[in-house]
């Protein structure tokens, strides 16, 4: 098994001052890792059938709304499963969480991965890397320790990439960031990109 994690939106509170309302975290669930490798070629297909250059990287903000189009639909054909957690900061009362945003970020990173109903089990978990060098490491200190345990192994390893190199984070930016246009429900947009991948969402969880 295959994950592949990564976000859209911030740690901060401050909405009136342009912080995001939600805070989404996408998992990208392969069960084969072959058809993990399909999709990367596809995508990289796709980058060049759009004449991009080979280093381009796909992400949600910035992207052209026909971009994220041809992008869900060019990967939706391929066997995967998207988990993701909504975080509506208005419901988020804890101090720890309001104030410290490694600890904002560190947090539902292991929740979405812990809470996840038998669905990740024993798999191979890619994040997107994010923070200084010393936070990366605590990082995922803090992960293993918290979801593996003697009759329960979430993760067999997990490590941080760089989403510029890897096209399967890529995808799931561009995932997070569909899910969290269409949570916020406030572009003309949104549903056009929750129609497409809808049907790969499995089990959704809105955090309060």
């Amino acid at each position: 098994m295959l994950v592949f994690i990564d976000d859209s939106g911030d740690p901060g509170f401050n909405i009136a001052k342009g912080a995001s309302k939600n805070f989404v975290v996408a998992c990208i669930v392969f069960r084969d890792e072959l058809e993990a490798e399909k999709v990367a070629i596809r995508i990289k297909d796709l980058r060049r059938e759009l004449k991009f250059s080979d280093q381009m990287e796909f992400k949600f903000n910035g992207s052209r709304h026909k971009i994220r189009i041809e992008f869900l639909e060019a990967i939706k054909q391929f066997s995967f499963k998207i988990r993701f957690l909504n975080v509506n900061k208005k419901d988020i009362r804890s101090n720890q969480l309001r104030n410290n945003k490694n600890s904002f970020y560190s947090y539902f990173i292991k929740m979405v991965l812990k809470e996840n109903r038998g669905t990740i089990i024993n798999a191979k978990i890619r994040i997107d890397g994010s923070g200084d060098r010393l936070f990366r490491k605590r990082f995922l200190t803090y992960l293993r320790r918290e979801l593996n345990f003697k009759d329960k192994k979430i993760t067999k390893n997990i490590r941080l990439v760089d989403s510029k190199t890897n096209v399967l984070i890529q995808m799931a930016d561009m995932i997070a960031g569909a899910i969290r246009r269409y949570n916020e429900g406030e572009k003309d947009d949104a549903k056009a990109y929750w129609t497409i991948i809808k049907s790969k969402v499995d089990d959704p969880w809105d955090f309060s």
